[in-house]
């Protein structure tokens, strides 16, 4: 195995490595303004007036939780347009939106003529925005490369959910389109609101100043209750719109449970480490009868170049015992990186046994929501035209979390470029994608959809 890793290219997007001063740096950048940013909306970077017109794309459960987080900012900002592929859910989002903010006159301003539903809706809600605007992407993540690169043409700011696409072609589409963001002023936010979080800035702060020493192990833990189980598909039901209602049990369009829960937990330990994994390796199964291609149990080996390693934990079953927790284990001490999942309660220990005696540091304040805290620096950035762009770090969550799921489908240790180069495609006409289309995942004969089968399933 030392071999192995040995011979494995340490991960980079340029020419030249990712060092760990590197890493720190590009990737700490904005962490570190979550600190200390004050939205003051002084000068605009929108269009010809100083409000900020914002579209929803996505108006599902997310999607309207990000909506919310950007009309609870200070900016002067107006939600203007909303579109869903479905109606039920695009409308009930936006008069529910319209009712939160009643109080607020202007604050929503969503007439008919400005919702929208099917594939194409996403066009027609960013052209309601100027160069300058912007639009919160909460759409199942098949679509994002598509949404991401629309709106960055178009100079319209964006705000991106987790996972960022389900492939390594979209991934790379993604890092394309923040290429292009760090050439036209466009601003970039992604989803992973704990790199927002103070307590954990402040841990991981303290660990890379040798607060525990070397680390030597880190550990994340994602289990609890089972995840929501459609009905199995009727005979005469679309393909399409039951596999994007479900996305979480099709990789074509929510990526794997595995990525949409997970991607926060390997960023943090990635960001704790000052580095990406080179290789991984994974198992799963089903306890239980699934629709799709998911599991419900994962485990997860990721190894860096130094041959420290990553532990993932995934499972999603009842009556079964339940942790939510991120650990950090060093040479001279370990960490608590999230004790659960509304605190992270981080705090530090001088061996690895983490009982109280033991305790050296716990986080001493209160911990802000992270999600309005990221919507709060990405709104100032915007208001106050300062440099910001999480693209280029969100791509390099995503092929992590490729790279687990490609592990996992595989049954094969997989490396860091294997994933980055692959030129897999899980649905190649995503872009003009219709309710008429040949669904990516296909019933078998029993009218079922086939689930992943490690060693004979084509993984990246």
């Amino acid at each position: 195995m030392s071999d192995f890793i040995s011979q494995t290219s340490h991960p980079s997007f340029t020419s030249s490595p990712t060092t760990r001063r590197n890493f720190l740096k590009t990737s700490g950048l904005v962490a570190g303004l979550a600190t200390g940013a004050a939205l003051s909306p002084l000068r605009v970077h929108a269009a010809e007036n100083s409000t900020i017109k914002v579209a929803l794309v996505g108006a599902g459960g997310r999607g309207r939780g990000a909506a919310v987080n950007a009309l609870s900012t200070k900016a002067p900002l107006s939600l203007v347009a909303i579109s869903d592929v479905f109606d039920d859910r695009m409308t009930p989002s936006a008069e529910a939106l319209a009712a939160q903010f009643a109080n607020s006159p202007g604050r929503v301003d969503l007439p008919k003529e400005r919702r929208f539903t099917g594939f194409d809706g996403f066009k027609k809600a960013i052209d309601c925005l100027d160069k300058g605007d912007a639009v919160l992407l909460g759409t199942c993540p098949g679509f994002r490369p598509t949404h991401v690169e629309y709106a960055v043409k178009k100079g319209v700011h964006v705000f991106m959910e987790k996972p960022f696409a389900t492939d390594s072609p979209g991934t790379r589409r993604i890092q394309a389109a923040a290429k292009l963001a760090d050439e036209t002023n466009v601003k970039i936010a992604c989803g992973l609101m704990w790199r927002h979080c103070k307590a954990r800035q402040e841990a991981i702060a303290r660990i890379h100043d040798g607060a525990i020493g070397d680390l030597i192990h880190l550990r994340g833990f994602r289990m609890h209750g089972p995840y929501y189980l459609p009905a199995p598909p009727r005979p005469d039901e679309n393909d399409i719109e039951y596999q994007v209602r479900h996305f979480h049990g099709f990789d074509w369009a929510g990526g794997n449970i595995f990525i949409d829960y997970c991607i926060h937990n390997i960023d943090v330990a990635c960001w704790t480490k000052g580095a990406w994994p080179v290789s991984c390796i994974a198992m799963g199964g089903r306890s239980r009868p699934l629709q799709g291609q998911a599991y419900d149990t994962y485990y997860h080996e990721y190894t860096f170049a130094d041959g420290t390693h990553l532990t993932s934990h995934g499972r999603y079953c009842n009556n079964c015992f339940d942790m939510y927790s991120d650990f950090a284990h060093g040479t001279k001490g370990s960490a608590v990186l999230m004790d659960n999942l509304g605190q992270a309660k981080t705090r530090l220990y001088s061996d690895n046994t983490m009982r109280s005696e033991s305790l050296t540091w716990a986080f001493p304040g209160t911990e802000p929501n992270p999600y309005q805290v990221e919507m709060d620096l990405f709104f100032d950035a915007i208001c106050n035209d300062k440099p910001y762009n999480e693209g280029h770090r969100a791509a390099e969550a995503n092929f992590a979390s490729l790279l687990g799921r490609a592990a996992l489908n595989s049954g094969q240790i997989v490396t860091w470029d294997q994933v980055v180069n692959s030129e897999l495609t899980l649905c190649p006409d995503i872009d003009t994608l219709t309710f008429e289309s040949k669904a990516p995942v296909q019933r078998d004969a029993e009218g079922k959809y086939p689930y992943i089968i490690p060693g004979e399933s084509i993984a990246f």
